[in-house]
């Protein structure tokens, strides 16, 4: 499990990020003229980094533990 203090950092860092780019389309650029620190997808049950599955927003081990319980709605297993 991911520390508090990683996933609270990657937070903010995305909040940051999102103020920083409404700042620059208020004062009418399409770009910002600097390279800011992304922020890291993170899974919304474990804070696991890695693994990172976008459209579930879990990571792969999260994601299999549910899937296997029958908690994803739509997902079934291939080997049926």
């Amino acid at each position: 499990m991911a520390k508090k203090s990683k996933v609270i950092k990657s937070l903010k860092l995305q909040a940051k990020r999102a103020k920083y780019l409404e700042e620059y389309k208020q004062q009418g650029e399409s770009k910002p003229n600097r390279v800011s620190t992304r922020g890291k997808n993170r899974c919304k049950i474990t804070g696991r980094p890695r693994g990172y599955l976008r459209y579930f927003g879990l990571s792969r081990i999260t994601f299999r533990e549910l899937a296997n319980k029958g908690e994803l709605p739509g997902v079934v297993r291939a080997n049926k």
